[in-house]
């Protein structure tokens, strides 16, 4: 029986034994299983990536699958790190890691990251502008966002736009962040 729905045949989906592979790993690592091969932590989750196949698992069954599971792991996280420290230092460590995203976000329009050159496609920086003034009201004026609108936002290629890792290094962070605070 499989994990997940699968895709059409003529249809590409997630591989099938790389999926069940990680979630093996994932299940043994959450519970502390000596056999695993390394610790798992909630960012491993994030940057978890699988080959296509067609006939493979749903894409968006598996992705809000990984989702459920990093949030897990970054409870745990959390919780192991409260226990260690007092919940004050966690929390300014998360404030600081906040400020440090706000500090980002305060360069002008059009300058927030890096730029590719324009013979390079990058992100579209008008999409990333607006999206970083979102996020700029999130953490100074409480404005609901949830941690879904920030793993699932897109933005539009453009020549000569905002260099994708940086970008991405910083919604990675604001995750750290949401989850962190929750």
């Amino acid at each position: 029986m499989s994990t997940f729905p699968r895709t059409e045949r003529s249809t590409l989906g997630y591989d099938p034994e790389q999926v069940d592979e990680f979630l093996q790993t994932a299940r043994l690592a959450y519970d502390g299983d000596e056999r695993a091969s390394a610790t798992l932590t909630a960012a491993d989750i994030r940057h978890t990536a699988f080959g296509m196949t067609k006939g493979g698992y749903s894409t968006t069954h598996v992705d809000a699958a990984l989702e459920r599971l990093e949030d897990a792991f970054a409870a745990r996280e959390r919780e192991t790190a409260q226990a260690r420290a007092n919940s004050g230092e966690w929390m300014e460590q998360a404030r600081t890691t906040a400020q440090v995203i706000l500090n980002r976000l305060a360069r002008p329009v059009g300058e927030r990251f890096d730029r590719v050159s324009f013979l390079t496609y990058g992100y579209n920086k008008a999409d990333v502008d607006r999206f970083a003034t979102r996020l700029v009201r999130y953490f100074q004026d409480g404005r609901p966002m949830s941690i879904d609108e920030v793993r699932t936002i897109t933005f539009r290629p453009q020549r000569g736009g905002y260099r994708e890792a940086q970008v991405d290094l910083l919604l990675d962070s604001v995750t750290d962040v949401m989850l962190a605070v929750r």
